[in-house]
């Protein structure tokens, strides 16, 4: 079972991640490519990598934006260093922002 993160540890790690949000237990973020190609295209690469890490996200595409949440069911659906890892992955794959 992973081990959820203090508010304090989570503040911490959002300073590293720019426009990444805690909200309601989870970390989230908006991202609006050019058109629903480029987002589906991010989301395709982020799969990827959240499958080597075992980790999956929760989102949800709308045309050019896609809207991610990342937590960790198995920590009571709070943010642990699983979420924080796959979020500077994104943040790594992502070309907007």
């Amino acid at each position: 079972m992973a081990t959820s993160l203090t508010l304090a540890e989570v503040q911490q790690n959002l300073g590293t991640l720019p426009g990444w949000s805690h909200e309601g237990d989870a970390l989230v973020k908006t991202f609006t490519f050019g058109s629903f190609r480029e987002a589906f295209s991010f989301m395709t690469r982020v799969a990827f990598e959240a499958e080597v890490l075992d980790h999956h996200p929760d989102w949800r595409n709308v045309y050019n934006r896609v809207f991610l949440r990342l937590n960790t069911h198995s920590a009571g659906s709070k943010v642990t260093a699983k979420d924080i890892e796959l979020a500077r992955k994104i943040q790594q794959i992502s070309w907007v922002g």
